[in-house]
């Protein structure tokens, strides 16, 4: 048995009826590489059969601890069923980019069977040129974005011919033996008086970053707090730079976004080249990350603009961030912390925004690098797990009732340069498929592969009916980019208005 980290309870802890916990991607393959020229279900549930001893995860099911004593454990499944995660869809004609969208939405806003391990594979017939995809579902509490990519790669071939799979030195094993609600009320109550203890090893680097925890703006006491400790940080001679104050203190404003979610969501995607962005990444000498968070702010501005909402103080952006140690590989779960940052949606020009963007990223990573890289498991062990579903939802709750602390998600996860194969079918897109939660209703997550960034972008079918504008704007932010950096000037250039919304560009 494994015991769930606090992090990974978490995720647990805030599934609802209008919230999941699951992440995903949605792959699409040219099967005619494949023997036979095809992708079925039986070659689905063959190759992961033989790859399931090396993928742990996907035989772990949940068992709780009775009165939420403590945290929930995992268990080898002694009844696993891999015909059960495995399954079939299809879109309606025509076959098109929306229709499919429209049935991730679909199949995403299930949750998943938390009496079973908590994955699921979908393949999806009736694409154009006789293309299938491939979904997958994964609970968050399993996997965070590098565990996940480590799946990928257990799942994924360099060749159409596959690679040599290491012998399962456990074949034939049945799992474990699933304990009774009994036993594990006797090692819930023998781990009560460790909580205390766990929650005071993590006080001394905790206490002094609890503001920079994602959320914790949504406390009034917070803000406050956070600007009495950037100043208690400059009389000590931490860093003071005005773009460390300023992440400290920003607050994001209100949008039609940051409300409470609905049960249901819209799923839009799309790709851009990667070479086009490393290009302006090497001409200014900046970052992939400034390119993608750039663009993915320009698409949310054009947006809001479209709609006359674009708010004069820029938005704030949750951008996750790995903190896996390479000596932490294939143990799964989560090794995550996360940047709080504001994104340049009040800057007109697009080669300012950029530079803007480039600023306001630099002095988060050098707030970040001050912080414990535990630090949102450390602050989720103060909770006790008896009150920690509670705490959760309550929290999540008023994300949804206040001034947001963050506006939206944007994450960036690298992905694999050479071509990969499932079961012989060539990989050609890979887009990322994630959460929104209640207060943040817009999520923008991209990978890379080969020579293309793709984007996933979901939101909340109440707050955004239609996800795919970001999509249209995100290739308009691209284009805009090439074209200003090309001509080498700044023509074009608004002024800021003194007062009301920010100019449009």
């Amino acid at each position: 048995m494994k015991q769930l980290t606090s992090l990974d309870a978490q995720f647990l802890a805030v599934e609802s009826s209008r919230t999941y916990g699951h992440v995903g991607s949605l792959c699409v393959y040219d099967p005619s590489t494949a023997p036979g020229g095809t992708l079925t279900v039986k070659d689905l549930c063959r190759m992961v059969g033989e790859r399931l001893h090396l993928l742990p995860p996907f035989r772990w099911k949940l068992v709780n601890v009775p009165f939420g004593l403590d945290l929930p454990y995992w268990v080898e499944d002694p009844d696993f069923d891999l015909d059960f995660h495995i399954r079939e869809s299809a879109i309606p004609p025509p076959g098109d980019d929306r229709k499919l969208a429209e049935t991730v939405s679909r199949i995403f806003a299930r949750p998943l069977d938390r009496t079973r391990p908590l994955w699921e594979l979908y393949l999806i017939h009736g694409l154009p040129d006789g293309r299938v995809a491939l979904l997958t579902k994964v609970h968050h509490a399993v996997v965070d974005g590098v565990s996940g990519n480590e799946i990928l790669t257990v799942l994924l071939d360099p060749s159409p011919e596959g690679k040599e799979i290491p012998p399962d030195e456990h074949a034939g094993r049945h799992g474990e033996r699933v304990p009774s609600d009994l036993e594990m009320l006797a090692r819930g109550a023998a781990g009560v008086p460790r909580q205390p203890l766990r929650a005071l090893r993590t006080l001394p680097s905790t206490l002094p970053a609890l503001t920079e925890v994602p959320g914790a703006n949504a406390f009034p006491v917070v803000p406050a707090l956070s600007k009495g400790l950037s100043r208690l940080r400059g009389l000590a001679g931490a860093p003071t730079s005005p773009e460390i104050l300023e992440i400290t203190s920003a607050r994001a404003p209100k949008t039609s976004f940051n409300g409470r979610i609905s049960p249901h969501r819209r799923f839009a995607f799309g790709s851009l080249s990667l070479d086009a962005v490393k290009a302006i990444k090497n001409e200014l000498g900046i970052t992939v990350n400034d390119v993608v968070v750039t663009l993915c702010a320009s698409a949310v501005r054009r947006w809001l603009i479209d709609r006359d909402e674009l708010p004069r103080t820029p938005l704030v952006a949750m951008v996750p961030v790995s903190v896996r140690a390479p000596h932490e590989a294939g143990t799964f779960g989560n090794r995550i912390s996360a940047l709080i940052v504001p994104i340049p949606t009040d800057v007109a020009h697009p080669r300012d925004r950029l530079v803007r963007a480039h600023e306001l990223l630099r002095g988060a990573k050098a707030n970040h690098a001050a912080l414990p890289a535990s630090l949102l498991t450390d602050a989720t062990a103060f909770i006790p797990p008896a009150v920690a579903a509670l705490a959760a939802r309550t929290t999540i709750d008023l994300l949804g009732r206040t001034r947001p602390p963050l506006n939206l998600v944007i994450s960036n996860v690298p992905g694999p340069r050479e071509s990969l194969f499932c079961a012989g079918a060539r990989l050609e897109k890979l887009f990322p498929v994630s959460v929104v939660v209640d207060g943040v209703g817009l999520n923008m997550t991209v990978m890379s592969y080969r020579d293309h960034l793709d984007f996933g972008i979901v939101t909340d079918q109440g707050q955004i009916p239609d996800a795919w504008p970001f999509i249209d704007h995100l290739h308009t932010a691209l284009e805009e980019l090439q074209t200003v950096l090309h001509r080498g000037g700044r023509t074009g250039v608004r002024q800021r208005p003194r007062s009301g919304r920010a100019a449009p560009a």
